[in-house]
């Protein structure tokens, strides 16, 4: 029950035991009483509608499908370790950073995260990757079936050649050699809407970061190379997870989040 429900409960039930309760002092007396129990459960109720600022105000979003739905590519004890316990940390660690201010959207945090300093930049980013990352994937049953929009095809081929030169593309750029150590590989829209660019980026930055790459750009496709997303399945085979895991992209997600970046010239919103 919400904090506005049991203020109006108790204004309820207080009014109630003023009228029920025997007339035992002076008229006057009873109707001050239930007037006094009337405007303070009206105060209660008013201080606890006023919006606080949320000491939780983020939280890891439920999968939209089983830990084991992308087996045999992604496997289910890494999803599980990944999106509890790493994402778990992330999330936990944005509500400390952010913790006595009112709440905003994760995305709203992203463009000036480098001047908020590491707990914006690390576990807002990571944040921010994570749910993008989990609602861009499906069952790979599901995920065949899926397929870019024209639009998406049309900026593609513009922007790489084909579908094939992109995933080699994007492939090239998530090599050991090109992110070295721990970050993302990402498929942007340009700032000016008409253009995909790839981008890799370090830890848990991201191209909606201002200072990350040389404009602002906004992931329409993202993932995630550090080794907790793959090394239990794949160890030190970095390469054949990525060429894996188009068989778990949902184009029909992708292609959702170009249209969304190209008409509205700002990153994709994420369950957060």
């Amino acid at each position: 029950m919400t904090k506005l429900s049991l203020a109006v409960a108790a204004l309820l039930a207080g009014s109630a035991a003023a009228w029920s309760t025997p007339m035992k002092m002076k008229a006057d007396t009873g109707v001050n009483s239930r007037r006094n129990i009337l405007q303070k459960g009206a105060a209660l109720a008013t201080a606890a509608a006023i919006p606080t600022a949320a000491a939780n105000a983020y939280s890891v979003p439920d999968l939209l499908y089983p830990f084991e739905a992308l087996e045999p590519y992604i496997d289910a004890p890494t999803m599980k370790i990944h999106h509890d316990k790493h994402h778990g940390t992330y999330v936990a660690n944005i509500n400390k950073a952010t913790e006595g201010k009112d709440p905003v959207p994760i995305l709203d945090l992203m463009a000036d995260a480098l001047e908020a300093g590491p707990g914006v930049r690390n576990s807002g980013g990571g944040h921010y990757n994570h749910a993008f990352f989990w609602d861009e994937m499906a069952p790979p049953d599901k995920a065949k079936k899926t397929k870019p929009s024209e639009q998406l095809e049309g900026l593609i081929n513009k922007s790489f050649g084909s579908m094939d030169e992109m995933k080699a593309k994007f492939e090239a750029q998530a090599a050991p050699g090109a992110v070295f150590g721990s970050g993302w590989v990402w498929v942007c829209v340009n700032e000016a809407g008409d253009e995909l660019k790839l981008v890799g980026t370090p830890n848990q930055d991201n191209p909606l970061m201002k200072g990350v790459c040389d404009e602002v750009m906004y992931p329409i496709l993202g993932l995630d190379v550090w080794e907790h997303a793959y090394y239990l399945k794949y160890q030190n085979r970095r390469p054949e997870y990525v060429s894996n895991w188009w068989n778990v992209v949902d184009w029909d997600k992708v292609s959702e989040n170009c249209a969304y970046a190209v008409e509205n010239h700002c990153g994709v919103t994420v369950r957060d």
